[in-house]
């Protein structure tokens, strides 16, 4: 049975130490409010796993031993998302991650929430801005690069790969992408 809430987007961005949550760690979470991006979250994690992808470490700037040093607990740390997330989710509404690649950044979260706390606050479900984009124009998928799009919209955006940064740069551009939908819907 479809949930009839309204949903408050959420744009999630992460760094993992790899591809996949079975094999390597997530180092980071970025969240914020896609139609308020100061409302926003950020957190490094403890590796809990040590195997690592070298290309996945030097994008992030991360090393397994600063954060073991630095980073919080897994658990405590999707405590305070999960807390975050409830606490700029209206109770009259349901959260729902927004991500620029989603089904990578869905897994990483799912996989920590589900492991750590026995429960996934965001869902089942994420809505994918490259998916999304490519449904309101029309533009075959591999036109749905960041480049492509912040291009379409004229906006510069370059990955700093800090994961608030990037969920903050990802907000924006689905609220463009919204808005250009909303302009054509009017128009039809």
């Amino acid at each position: 049975m479809p949930d009839p809430r309204p949903v408050t987007l959420i744009s999630v961005d992460i760094e993992a130490a790899g591809p996949s949550p079975s094999d390597y760690a997530m180092l980071s979470i970025g969240a914020c409010l896609v139609d308020d991006p100061e409302q926003a979250f950020y957190i490094e994690l403890q590796p809990d796993r040590e195997t690592v992808d070298d290309a996945a470490m030097s994008i992030g700037g991360f090393t397994l031993d600063g954060l073991r040093a630095s980073g919080t607990p897994p658990r405590e740390a999707m405590t305070a998302f999960a807390e975050w997330i409830e606490a700029v989710t209206p109770r009259q509404s349901r959260p729902l991650l927004v991500g620029f690649n989603a089904p990578f950044d869905w897994m990483f979260v799912a996989d920590y929430f589900h492991r750590y706390l026995g429960r996934n606050p965001l869902g089942h479900a994420a809505l994918d801005v490259k998916a999304y984009y490519a449904g309101v124009t029309g533009v075959p998928w591999g036109e749905t690069s960041l480049h492509r799009v912040a291009e379409h919209y004229r906006l510069e955006m370059v990955l700093t790969h800090n994961a608030l940064d990037d969920a903050r740069d990802q907000a924006t551009l689905f609220r463009a992408i919204r808005a250009e939908q909303q302009e054509r819907s009017a128009g039809a």
